[in-house]
């Protein structure tokens, strides 16, 4: 059984027979999950509200807190996800239709509690990725079970997304009691973490031992949460996989994205708050849809962000935690750098000069490609350190600078075929949000790819590395190869490479990287 939760912290589970569905007290009621019975006994509570439903007048405002109920609320099946429009073909979602009412998270916890020191387990929170605007906690690939069954309690957590979700306004600001307004999908993941800090030593969890980890714009979202006030003391580690709220994709002002919206919601008929909160949630998503001037992004709102990330980092305010960190080898392909054509010297020379004008040969000469058979990989990998390799990268060195345990990656395994695309191949490399079923252990969880032994030798080897990370702060563990941690003097710096032959090499980058990084940034 569950450990009993002490009063201070408001929540304990609630005695039962074995054979039952659990039973757990939180501080707002009681919740029913379900128990797997299987070989290894993982208990699963889906859809447990960790905020108020953010509708009518409360769309568009920090997360509420949830209000108790009476009785026991069963947490048997995933809740809706986030407004959201169907973007992705390898979403493989288990929740319902989207809906506005959609602040839920689910949790993965090993029946049988066994950690000597003090009878809790130490806690992953997984946030998806999407671009911000799609995803969501019930994902096959973000499945909870496998980690769970290595000793670990999993959650996954919706949070707003789009319009909902990052839609700055000059009078959402002048209503605000923090004089800021965007966010607000972070200010959500904010509330999980804080939620889970209150209530997770009910489902087994150690309240004092929470990782934080994610993918794509998760991972971005992990990075700012490591920055923000809000959030940075309460995190005990934290993973980053592809993305980082860095160089390109530091968050802009809130100034220039409030004239934006004044413009963007007097065209969409609806120019008052008043009236922006009568409109219906389908008509609003069907707007940010049709929006080609209006991205809704994290910003600089002056509440959650004070200040780029970047700025937080080299200052030594970030959460000063272990980080494991890195991307993969095609984050985006080399046709973006040389076009549909085929790849040539001529070709990638032609779009260098294209894309980066004057710094062409500068870029060739980083990048370099004797020949026409060293373009693609030339290509490949200036196009996916341009895309999220070098934010990555960023993130990485100013954390690595502060002395704090810093574990860097490049996973280069490619992934199977697609199985719903009947004509599809294996990609060239490593390709974007690639690595996430091997590092989750969730192959067979989603079986959309057609997976292999080695595959899954693969995923026993990260997956373990992600274990030991959140349960010691460092990946490294009997059976799997040596891990360096980064050190402090950039020329002995070592990248662990994750593939079937997983090694620890040299990070002979690092120069380039400081040297690309500045014009990449601006370009």
């Amino acid at each position: 059984m569950f450990c009993y939760l002490p009063p201070a912290f408001g929540a304990s589970v609630v005695s039962a027979p074995a054979w039952a569905d659990p039973v757990v007290k939180t501080e707002s009621g009681l919740v029913e999950g379900v128990d797997t019975r299987g070989t290894t006994s993982i208990r699963i509570f889906r859809g447990v509200p960790y905020a108020a439903a953010p509708v009518g007048p409360l769309r568009w405002r920090e997360p509420n807190p949830t209000k108790p109920w009476s009785g026991t609320l069963k947490a048997k099946a995933f809740a809706p996800r986030c407004m959201q429009q169907p973007l992705y073909s390898d979403m493989q979602f288990r929740s319902p239709s989207p809906s506005e009412d959609c602040l839920y998270l689910n949790i993965w916890t090993p029946a049988k509690i066994s950690q000597a020191a003090t009878g809790l387990l130490p806690v992953l929170i997984y946030f998806h990725g999407g671009g911000f605007v799609a995803g969501d906690g019930s994902e096959k690939r973000y499945d909870g079970a496998a980690l769970a069954a290595r000793g670990i309690v999993v959650v996954t957590v919706n949070y707003r997304l789009g319009m909902f979700g990052f839609f700055a306004h000059p009078d959402l600001t002048a209503e605000s009691p923090h004089h800021a307004s965007g966010n607000y999908g972070l200010l959500d993941q904010v509330a999980a973490l804080k939620w889970v800090k209150r209530n997770i030593v009910a489902f087994g969890g150690d309240h004092k031992k929470i990782t934080i980890g994610g993918e794509s714009a998760g991972s971005m979202a992990v990075s700012a949460l490591m920055a923000s006030q809000l959030s940075r003391d309460i995190i005990a580690g934290a993973i980053g996989e592809s993305g980082a709220m860095m160089q390109k994709w530091t968050p802009p002002g809130r100034i220039d994205i409030e004239q934006k919206a004044v413009v963007f919601s007097k065209g969409i008929g609806a120019p008052t708050l008043s009236a922006l909160r009568a409109m219906s949630a389908d008509k609003l998503l069907e707007a940010q849809g049709k929006s080609e001037s209006m991205s809704f992004d994290p910003i600089i709102d002056g509440y959650f962000l004070t200040e780029a990330p970047s700025i937080t980092f080299a200052g030594g305010k970030a959460a000063h935690v272990p980080l494991l960190v890195g991307s993969n080898s095609q984050e985006a392909p080399g046709t973006a750098v040389f076009g549909d054509g085929t790849a040539t010297v001529a070709s990638y020379r032609a779009g260098l000069s294209r894309t980066l004008g004057d710094k062409a040969d500068h870029f060739f000469r980083l990048y370099p490609a004797a020949g026409d058979a060293d373009v693609l990989p030339a290509a490949t990998e200036l196009a996916s350190d341009d895309y999220l390799g070098l934010p990555t990268w960023k993130w990485f060195d100013l954390h690595r600078r502060t002395g704090a345990p810093t574990y860097y990656f490049r996973y280069t395994h490619v992934r199977p075929r697609f199985l719903l695309d009947p004509g599809s191949q294996p990609a060239w490399g490593a390709v974007h949000s690639a690595e996430i079923e091997y590092a989750l252990g969730n192959l067979n969880v989603n079986p959309i790819y057609a997976w292999t032994d080695a595959d899954r030798t693969v995923s026993g080897m990260m997956s373990g590395y992600w274990a030991n990370f959140v349960r010691f702060g460092n990946p490294n563990g009997p059976g799997l190869p040596q891990w360096p941690r980064a050190t402090l003097d950039q020329t002995r710096i070592r990248r662990q490479v994750i593939d079937l032959k997983t090694r620890s090499v040299p990070f002979t980058q690092q120069e380039r990287y400081v040297t690309a990084d500045p014009i990449l940034f601006m370009h």
